[in-house]
């Protein structure tokens, strides 16, 4: 040893060390399998999800059948370690966004974008949607295999209405309308039919959209990428499912890991609350003082 460290130059005591067999920094627990099947099972259906949103839905399993949750500590490890752990990301953003996207209270802003999916056999499906930016519920969607024009911006806006008040004439509220500079957004039919429904001026702000911009991202990441893209007509067939999956299982770190059907469920049980209405005011003075 004294021959080779001294024509290697390097410590003989580090050499000693290094031949000793590596302590082992992870000890399986007895119940360790039983959570990994579980962890199997989510994985297999969802590739894409890492070891938060994985405990996130293994917890909602285990409360369901009346089991203790798991720290995400210990779900790390055990994916770790049985190598389910996705490829950590070392991409840098492109351009960041700045601005107050999220609101403390729904119906307060909504955002809006655009994006395509290429199915294998060359055709396109251009989608447009409208998302509440506190609880990320996917209000309402129009897929199309033409363009994206004002009329459908003005349909998706007076779904978006339907579905949350029911059928109105207008909104009992005014509500931010959130979007990027896309000519059908901008188009002039398109802002007098918002103003007429009691949308604030239409907010063109690309770099401060970038909620919606995530939500496409994983939208792609989680289901376009992962299902049959033989045609336009099976990809029209799968987005129903694709977006009431989206709202009703997907977990998010901003709203606690809870779905946004979860989280809005959460909201209306606290309507009335004298809390709920102190946030509200809050959130209007937030945004008066930022446009002062």
């Amino acid at each position: 040893m004294k021959l080779i460290t001294d024509t290697l130059q390097v410590t003989r005591s580090n050499q000693y060390t290094r031949s000793r067999e590596k302590r082992k920094r992870y000890k399986p627990h007895p119940d360790d399998g039983k959570y990994l099947s579980l962890i199997r099972q989510i994985t297999d259906k969802r590739p894409t999800y890492g070891y938060r949103r994985v405990r996130a839905l293994l917890n909602r399993f285990l409360k369901a059948n009346g089991q203790p949750s798991v720290n995400h500590k210990r779900v790390y490890r055990i994916m770790r370690v049985n190598h389910l752990l996705l490829p950590k990301y070392t991409g840098k953003p492109v351009r960041t966004h700045e601005g107050t996207i999220t609101t403390l209270r729904s119906n307060m802003r909504w955002c809006s974008d655009v994006f395509e999916i290429l199915c294998h056999n060359g055709e396109k499906v251009r989608v447009i949607f409208a998302m509440d930016t506190c609880d990320r519920e996917i209000i309402s969607y129009i897929a199309t295999t033409g363009g994206i024009t004002s009329e459908l911006v003005k349909d998706l806006m007076a779904e978006s209405i339907e579905y949350r008040f029911g059928k109105v004439y207008r909104l009992p509220h005014r509500i931010q309308w959130l979007s990027d500079n896309a000519p059908s957004y901008t188009a002039k039919d398109t802002i007098a039919f918002a103003r007429m429904m009691r949308f604030e001026a239409p907010y063109y702000s690309p770099e401060s959209n970038g909620m919606a911009e995530a939500f496409i991202k994983t939208f792609k990441r989680d289901y376009v990428y992962m299902h049959d893209l033989s045609s336009v007509k099976t990809v029209m067939e799968l987005l129903p499912l694709w977006f009431e999956d989206y709202n009703i299982n997907h977990p998010h770190k901003g709203l606690k890991m809870m779905s946004p059907r979860e989280y809005r469920n959460m909201q209306n049980k606290l309507e009335g609350c004298p809390v709920d209405l102190f946030f509200i005011l809050l959130d209007k003075i937030i945004y008066f003082s930022e446009n002062i």
